[in-house]
């Protein structure tokens, strides 16, 4: 009798628990830039693959870079095999899929790495923090274009 409603409360479970993101154990470094993605929760972006691995970034620039050229940072996983993409949420500092993100550049909020592509929940979220910090733009995921990330490290904005 008992085995039936641990096994409905565990189904009611699995749904929050199978989109939820790994943290970053205390040795790992970006596979982008190398830096220990720890020491900077605030700003963690995560890839998880199909086959339960997961690479963690010290920003949303650095996961951009590597989603652009995976086979350029590990040659055992491709494109098509990511399960879910994860970026931490500014205001919340929780991590949300980055296809709903909503992403501004060119704020006077600097990440880890300098100008960063900074994720909201909301596009409300994300236009405050415009007003607020200064931002230059609010993109969406597909809209962050592949030169994007390599001109934010130049400090450039369009």
């Amino acid at each position: 009798m008992r085995l039936p409603l641990v096994l409905c409360l565990l189904a009611l479970a699995l749904p929050a628990w199978a989109g939820a993101f790994p943290d970053p154990a205390p040795h790992e470094m970006c596979p982008v830039c190398g830096m220990l993605v720890s020491k900077y929760p605030d700003w963690t972006a995560t890839v998880v693959y199909r086959d339960g691995h997961a690479y963690h970034f010290d920003g949303a620039k650095d996961l951009f870079k590597y989603l652009f050229d995976p086979k350029r940072y590990d040659r055992g996983h491709g494109a098509g095999d990511i399960e879910r993409i994860g970026v931490t949420e500014y205001y919340e500092v929780k991590r949300i899929d980055a296809h709903q993100a909503w992403f501004v550049i060119g704020s006077d909020v600097l990440g880890p790495m300098g100008h960063e592509l900074i994720p909201f929940a909301s596009r409300a979220d994300a236009e405050e923090f415009l007003r607020d910090h200064h931002g230059r733009r609010i993109l969406r995921f597909d809209e962050v274009k592949q030169n994007l990330p390599g001109k934010l490290d130049l400090g450039r904005f369009d």
